[in-house]
């Protein structure tokens, strides 16, 4: 006997999201409806949140004054083989089933990403990656979104991004037969929490105020060791002060890695001023670097554009301090988990305090410190050679004498950071045919173009190398410090002062030279 099948159109092409690494992946949302047992299927490899939303769906449309249709349906969400996770799933299944019942007016429009999850009376609660998801669909030529009322500012972030937001499924036709015009303006910018310390606060410290300023400017990795209770902690959470706003590049993408992540505010902008993290030293490798059970973004790439602040760093397991090699060296994490493979940037400015000795106390003149050498020497090679070489200014962080903590506040941060903004426009002068802005990364084949040296200056520089045992890398380091100590004082060529002053900042922490009283 045959039974006829009720035939139903598709107006439109329905689109979700996945997080996948930085660039993620759109998920083709299929509905086919046939005759058999009442029912809502969806394959595609889902989770149990999207799986879930079957039931989420079905009330959500017949309270908003829909028909559930009384036949079978399947949902397809492709590409089959990537695995669906989270309950932004539940507007585009939605909108699929009310287009393919034509229940909502059919549209000119040839595709739509849909993201949001639903309540049971209709309403549509805001998700996180709504950025990426745009940003995902401009690329892959959709430029048509419905989003949560919430999730509208970061939609509007993106050029070219042409969304609507919406509050409930009863609203749904009416969005559609408008113009898809939004009036909602994209001028809250969103400045992630960064620690309030100003550098006035630190009195005395004259050595201390001129590295902070020397790392903010040329984007060098930096080291503070020193005894228990000398300021090094409230002197490196003054460093996130010193540094300029993100450029619009930057803070794009430093919004994406937030938004994919869950951490970017709803009803907020994009990140404006470069993020601060402080990752406790308990932290997995996973936590530091991402990935675990899903692809999400570490705390290297969530320092993207700003300062990863590893406090008593060498508490830190070995293992997690290891993984920071790479990023430190490529400017983004490459993941492989299980046959699956992604990315994420992770462009950040390292900065670890860290005690001269275990018991803290060597240094302190008014304390003995009972560790030995082979100790100290253990202590400090926690951090690993590897790693350690990296860092480019080591400074030796002092007690306050009684008498400084009563002289008036120097430099505020805003005073400084108006000379690291002057010397980072320089940089970016300078290097505006190049693929980096700053001199810490400039790349050592570049070095001898850009960073020339007298003979003075060169035969310094080799007596440093040999003395301390530098590296390659660690001998780069110092031109590069040097280049931007003559970027701080307005000079185009680098001199004798320059490295000498450079070779300071590198000295320590090589060879057993842990600490010298200033």
């Amino acid at each position: 006997m045959f039974f006829p099948v009720k035939e139903y159109g598709v107006s439109m092409k329905i689109f979700a999201y996945a997080p996948s690494g930085y660039a993620g992946a759109l998920v083709s949302v299929e509905v086919d409806i046939r005759r058999g047992i009442p029912g809502l299927d969806i394959v595609g490899l889902p989770d149990n949140a999207v799986r879930e939303s079957r039931d989420r769906v079905r009330v959500a449309l017949k309270r908003s004054g829909f028909n559930f249709p009384q036949d079978r349906i399947l949902v397809n969400l492709s590409p089959a083989g990537l695995k669906k996770e989270g309950a932004s799933y539940d507007l585009p299944i939605a909108v699929g089933i009310l287009s393919a019942t034509g229940q909502i007016p059919d549209s000119e429009i040839g595709s739509v990403l849909c993201a949001g999850e639903l309540l049971l009376d209709g309403t549509v609660r805001p998700v996180s990656g709504v950025l990426p998801a745009v940003a995902a669909a401009i690329a892959g030529d959709i430029n048509r979104f419905i989003v949560p009322d919430a999730n509208l500012s970061e939609a509007l972030a993106i050029p070219g991004a042409i969304p609507v937001g919406i509050s409930n499924l009863r609203i749904l036709p009416g969005l559609l037969e408008g113009e898809w015009t939004t009036v909602a303006d994209f001028e809250n910018p969103y400045s992630v929490h960064v620690p309030k310390q100003d550098l006035s606060d630190l009195k005395g410290q004259p050595v201390l105020r001129r590295a902070l300023e020397v790392a903010a400017a040329g984007g060098h990795h930096i080291l503070l060791f020193g005894p228990p209770g000398s300021g090094k902690t409230m002197a490196a959470r003054a460093l996130a002060g010193l540094l300029p706003d993100l450029d619009s590049d930057k803070s794009l993408e430093v919004s994406r890695i937030w938004s994919q992540a869950g951490k970017l505010r709803i009803e907020k902008g994009l990140i404006t001023r470069p993020p601060f993290r402080e990752p406790h030293h308990t932290s997995s490798a996973e936590g530091l670097i991402g990935g675990g059970s899903g692809m999400y973004p570490g705390e290297v790439s969530l320092s993207h554009g700003g300062v990863l602040f590893l406090d008593e760093a060498p508490e830190y397991g070995s293992r997690v301090l290891q993984t920071l090699r790479e990023p430190l060296e490529s400017g983004r994490v490459d993941m492989a988990r299980a046959g699956k493979t992604w990315w994420f940037p992770a462009d950040f400015q390292l900065q670890m305090t860290m005690n001269p000795c275990p018991c803290g106390n060597l240094g302190r003149e008014e304390a003995t410190c009972l560790c030995t050498t082979p100790e100290i020497s253990r202590y400090w090679r926690h951090l690993g050679g590897a790693l350690l070489d990296r860092v480019d200014i080591r400074v030796p962080v002092p007690m306050v004498k009684p008498e400084d903590l009563l002289v008036p506040a120097g430099e505020d941060s805003f005073t400084v950071r108006s000379r690291v903004e002057e010397s980072r426009e320089r940089q970016l002068k300078r290097y505006r045919e190049s693929f980096w802005k700053i001199n810490a990364d400039i790349p050592p084949g570049e070095i001898q173009k850009f960073i020339s040296l007298d003979k003075a200056s060169s035969s310094y520089l080799k007596e440093a190398v040999v003395k301390l045992g530098l590296s390659s890398r660690a001998a780069h380091g110092v031109l590069k410090v040097a280049r931007t100590l003559a970027d701080l004082a307005s000079r185009d060529e680098v001199s004798e002062k320059d490295v000498l002053e450079s070779i300071q900042h590198r000295r320590y922490g090589d060879r057993d030279i842990f600490w010298r009283t200033l």
